[in-house]
């Protein structure tokens, strides 16, 4: 079963108010995931600290309330973080999703697990946000039998909201085994570079748990931003380079602000690529599974790459 969502209609034929409510939920999509600057992990507790020599002093002492509260669910290995159905259905997302405008096709049977490795990343990850952490394209209406989960760095777990699986291994292998679970450095416009010869550990959680790989790509993630990586010796401390990134203003695409572009968006989600079940992969065994994705990878691209406007010619680099 092949589903793929509507394309919105035209900025032209759409009312001022819609125009207007889609560029809201841009930009505050784009403020509440970079809340207290989580580029720089220090950010929310610098923020904090100044908050508490204001008049919103009250601000910090509820949110370090609520984080002791909360504590337990930080990624565990146990804990599959807090799904809010509400937040999954928010009308928000639905005008986010026609702001640039992002659509998806999907393809996957219902009936066993699986681990979709989404490229490239880009700076928000919208195309996953709307597509699978949000139902602004009715996955769950599609596929009431899979039940997407999100992986995030633990770094997030320390701000606000955000609240899901954790991308450590830990997290993932507990997901992995229930049944039927259902990069910013390189998010440069108009270049298609992924981080993925030397990342095996999804490979390896795939064959332990038996579970499908299926290559993810969204065309046009990388140029809703202009991006500027800098220290990047912090990558390993961090687990992410810091960035700079803008893009246009809140009332004119032609200004600078840091508002996201409205450029089409396409998620594509290849076909799964099955595995057998080994309790302790060897090194060969994973890296034949990585080269069986890899090859997928690049054969989803090129399939869909004329159609998202990207030019023949155009091949993605595998770093």
């Amino acid at each position: 079963m092949g589903v793929s969502t509507a394309p919105p209609p035209s900025r032209s034929m759409k009312t001022l108010k819609k125009r207007r409510l889609e560029v809201l939920s841009a930009c505050y999509t784009e403020r509440l995931l970079s809340f207290f600057f989580p580029m720089f992990p220090p950010g929310p507790f610098c923020s904090l600290l100044f908050l508490l020599f204001t008049s919103l002093w009250y601000f910090s002492v509820l949110y370090l309330v609520w984080f002791f509260l909360d504590r337990d669910t930080h990624p565990a290995p146990q804990v599959r973080g807090r799904r809010s159905e509400w937040m999954r259905n928010c009308t928000v997302w639905k005008h986010l999703r026609d702001y640039f405008p992002i659509k998806a096709t999907v393809e996957l049977p219902p009936d066993r697990n699986y681990l979709l490795v989404a490229h490239p990343h880009g700076i928000m990850a919208m195309g996953i946000l709307c597509n699978f952490s949000t139902e602004s394209s009715s996955f769950s209406q599609q596929f009431p039998r899979l039940r997407p989960l999100t992986a995030m760095l633990n770094g997030l777990f320390h701000f606000p909201v955000y609240r899901g699986c954790s991308v450590n291994r830990q997290s993932l292998a507990f997901i992995l085994s229930q049944p039927h679970v259902g990069q910013s450095l390189y998010a440069i416009p108009g270049e298609h570079c992924l981080t993925v010869q030397n990342r095996k550990g999804f490979v390896h959680l795939a064959l332990r748990h038996v579970t499908s790989l299926v290559p993810v790509y969204s065309f046009g993630e990388n140029d809703i931003f202009r991006v500027k990586a800098f220290m990047l010796g912090f990558k390993k401390l961090l687990g992410f380079s810091p960035c700079i990134f803008w893009g246009c203003g809140l009332f004119s695409a032609d200004s600078w602000g840091l508002g996201p572009f409205s450029r089409p968006m396409t998620t594509v989600v290849g076909c799964p690529i099955p595995v057998p079940q080994c309790l302790g992969p060897t090194e060969e065994q994973v890296d034949h599974s990585h080269v069986l994705y890899v090859k997928a990878l690049e054969q989803l691209f090129d399939e869909h790459k004329e159609s998202c406007s990207v030019p023949a010619s155009t091949r993605p680099t595998f770093i």
